[in-house]
């Protein structure tokens, strides 16, 4: 669509949207994975998202041909990630458009497909045949979307604070020796080039300890000094996103937007993932996390930055590999019924459907 003459819009299309650019910053997503064998169908969590939810993007971890279908039509936004091993594949355009005419192009654009992932957490991962081929893959990517005419879809891959060196503060933060003008640089590069945001997915769950169990939860606490930018933390979200920030700069690319793949907290676990691992830590940090978001707060080095944000995850998934912990992320449990209280429900909505059937655990 050409806005070169968008000065000519009549006052309430104009009005329209810039609504919706507010709506689409100031909203929450979920990481909807599918790794349980008592999960309900995508259509289900299709009409639950839309009629019961605050919730207004998902993203997936393959391009499931059911949740796509089931997702036409709701104006929910999709995103998809391309699986880790198509990478060197992916390197030919060719091939690349092949695998959007396969996956792709038969849902949309009745579903809303908005970001296509170029595998996941691929540096933290491997292997290296991965790493040496993502910047090429995410190249034939966008090349790909954009020979196909897709105008609407961005490209970019969802990196684990991994990336990272250890670092007491923000300000000290820089990526790690030989991934960060190796392939770091490069990626970032492409996001600038493509105006993608470069997705990180920082879970302060990792960095749990009980002395910084407030810090870690949203909570009243002392809060922490960075005394080479002056900057006070009150929460280790921030902390994170400023260590990302402050890596980006050093490379010369403070410009890149920045998005969250992934951040959440476990409501339950072994005995020996204890206290973390609760209901009222998995509120506290999640409840913080959207109110946050929903108050349209930044950081404080990013003050007036919006980072669009995906929440892990929608529902607690009994397939997954690991410990208790790893089955007990979601927000809602194979019923619908809510975890606990994340405030994503809508005001006045029972958390489970009244209809179809709900498949109950």
């Amino acid at each position: 669509m050409d806005f070169s003459h968008s000065s000519t819009l009549p006052a309430a299309t104009a009005a329209l949207f810039l609504f919706a650019a507010i709506t689409a910053v100031n909203s929450i997503g979920v990481n909807y994975g599918t790794l349980g064998d008592n999960l309900p169908p995508p259509p289900q969590v299709a009409q639950f998202l839309k009629e019961k939810t605050t919730i207004d993007r998902i993203k997936i971890f393959d391009a499931n041909p059911d949740i796509l279908r089931a997702f036409a039509g709701t104006g929910i936004l999709v995103a998809v990630t391309i699986p880790n091993g198509e990478i060197p594949n992916l390197t030919n355009v060719h091939y690349a458009r092949r695998w959007l005419a396969a996956n792709i192009k038969p849902y949309y654009p009745q579903t809303k497909i908005n970001y296509l992932l170029v595998g996941n957490e691929i540096l933290h991962w491997g292997p290296q045949v991965l790493i040496d081929n993502l910047v090429a893959a995410m190249g034939a990517v966008y090349q790909a979307v954009q020979l196909e005419g897709i105008m609407d879809i961005k490209v970019t891959t969802a990196h684990s604070l991994g990336i990272l060196e250890p670092a007491d503060l923000p300000s000290l933060s820089k990526f790690r020796r030989g991934w960060d003008k190796a392939v770091l640089a490069p990626v970032l590069e492409f996001h600038r080039k493509t105006k993608s945001p470069f997705m990180v997915n920082p879970y302060p769950y990792f960095a749990y300890s009980p002395e910084k169990e407030d810090f870690a939860l949203f909570r009243p606490n002392k809060g922490l000094f960075d005394k080479y930018t002056k900057r006070t933390y009150g929460n280790m979200f921030d902390f994170l996103l400023d260590s990302v920030y402050i890596s980006m700069k050093k490379l010369g690319f403070g410009d890149v937007e920045i998005a969250v793949g992934e951040t959440g907290w476990a409501s339950d676990g072994e005995i020996y993932e204890k206290p973390k691992c609760s209901v009222a830590n998995a509120a506290s940090y999640n409840g913080g996390l959207v109110r946050k978001y929903e108050e349209g707060k930044g950081t404080p080095l990013m003050p007036k930055r919006r980072f669009e944000t995906y929440i892990f995850a929608l529902f607690n998934e009994n397939m997954k590999p690991g410990s208790l912990a790893e089955r007990n992320f979601g927000l809602f449990r194979p019923d619908f019924t809510a975890a606990y209280d994340a405030d994503v429900l809508r005001a006045g909505a029972a958390s489970v459907p009244t209809s179809p059937k709900v498949i109950i655990q």
